[in-house]
């Protein structure tokens, strides 16, 4: 990130001393330093209720859920249905009237409020960012209270700018002299500050253009792969719930849980009408956004070399499971379909039939994938690896299959971030013609 300087995190950038408020607790700055701290722990709300005085129904009504570690849960449903009320619950910031909720099986009443809040990480849609602080004194904010020496706190910043993709530069900057995007990683980077091992996130993208809001999305599932925190998801929008939730909580007027489910799950099998009429009818377009063309079983189809023999190209259309030969290059990338006209003689001879477009790519989510195919107007389709290599074909009954895979097997929008190491090789070299 170009070279190390001192950052302004104990000063503002005019020298100005910071706020007596923004101060550390009355404890040793090394206390929380020894402390054993887990990297993500699990949560359970056991009959969490919230009632106001005067209010005959409860805002949040006898919620029973478990987040395991490491894993994402998105709260969503209808407005007023009370999934921000039992998100702040979790940190005290709203007390809880009945039941309890528990960090790791320690009740969150057992803890001091403001103890609390300074080992949970928390991401809002208004960010929150201390205008008269620069960037890196806001993302300092809980390391200081917590009473971190400077030089950890200087190689925290560093590391978490880094981590949200931010430049070195903008330490020194101020809110007002950010994007709304630059803005919102610098809250994510600030929840992260002190590694808590929970992070509560109340729609933290809402305020964001449609273009940024995805980019941030996959940047969050990126960073979550790698950080694996647990996390509390708000949100009003089932897209962004089916994205980015290993579980999502689907919430009814008065603050009861309809349905508690993988997103797969969820989109399979609604527990209700309430909960297949939120979901949406294009349940089934929604699975396809769980999976990549990786995750299913291609066709294979015949690849073709120019020059090669007739004969030998018809065994492999005969072996192969659809009868339209691929050409191929000496690399194994597909150039187009093979006409009849390429077999009149000994050898094939690179007559096409149609070029191989779109060309699908191993990676590629198969909602995507199925609309690249509409858009051609075509029903098959060549898959590639990585190196460009035919890995198989895609057609639209391979789709229209996957959509009855047991939504055990279908996987979650945080698992489909990054694929496994070595697999483009792996399923190239099943295909790829000896």
């Amino acid at each position: 990130m170009g070279q190390s300087r001192d950052l302004h995190i104990f000063d503002d950038a005019a020298g100005r001393a910071y706020p007596r408020e923004v101060t550390a607790p009355q404890t040793s700055p090394n206390s929380e330093a020894v402390r054993p701290r887990p990297q993500a722990a699990t949560l359970e709300f056991r009959s969490a209720t919230k009632r106001y005085p005067g209010q005959e129904d409860a805002a949040v009504d006898g919620l029973s859920l478990t987040v395991p570690a490491g894993e994402i849960c998105v709260l969503v449903g209808p407005s007023g249905c009370g999934k921000t009320t039992a998100m702040r619950m979790v940190n005290r910031m709203i007390e809880i009237t009945e039941g309890d909720i528990l960090l790791d099986d320690r009740s969150v009443r057992d803890r001091a409020p403001a103890e609390l809040r300074r080992e949970i990480g928390y991401a809002i849609q208004q960010i929150g960012l201390f205008p008269h602080l620069t960037v890196a004194a806001n993302v300092a904010v809980v390391p200081r209270l917590l009473g971190w020496d400077r030089d950890r706190i200087e190689a925290r910043v560093r590391e978490l700018l880094e981590l949200v993709s931010l430049e070195e530069g903008t330490a020194e900057r101020y809110p007002a002299q950010l994007s709304g995007g630059q803005r919102q990683r610098v809250g994510v980077a600030r929840a992260l500050a002190a590694d808590p091992p929970l992070m509560l996130m109340d729609e933290p993208f809402g305020a964001i253009d449609p273009i940024n809001r995805e980019r941030l999305q996959n940047e969050f599932l990126r960073l979550q792969a790698e950080i694996r925190k647990t996390v509390v998801f708000v949100t009003h929008d089932i897209d962004e719930a089916i994205k980015m939730g290993d579980r999502i909580a689907v919430l009814r007027a008065g603050g009861r849980l309809a349905q508690y489910a993988s997103p797969a799950e969820l989109l399979m099998y609604p527990a209700d009408e309430f909960v297949e009429d939120f979901v949406g009818a294009d349940r089934a377009l929604k699975r396809l956004a769980l999976q990549r063309v990786r995750d299913i079983d291609l066709w294979s189809a015949a690849t073709v070399r120019s020059g090669e023999p007739v004969d030998e190209a018809r065994r492999k259309i005969a072996e192969a499971d659809i009868d339209m030969p691929v050409l191929v290059d000496d690399h194994g990338r597909p150039q187009g379909w093979l006409s009849e006209r390429g077999f009149a003689g000994e050898r094939v001879r690179p007559e096409l039939r149609s070029r191989a477009e779109p060309l699908v790519e191993l990676d590629d989510v198969l909602r995507d994938a199925l609309a690249d195919l509409i858009e051609s107007e075509v029903h098959y389709s060549p898959v590639v690896d990585s190196g460009g290599r035919l890995a198989g074909v895609l057609s639209l009954e391979v789709i229209s299959q996957t959509l009855h895979v047991p939504p055990e097997r279908a996987r979650t929008g945080p698992q489909l971030v990054d694929p496994a190491p070595g697999e483009d090789d792996a399923v190239s070299a099943e295909v790829e013609p000896a």
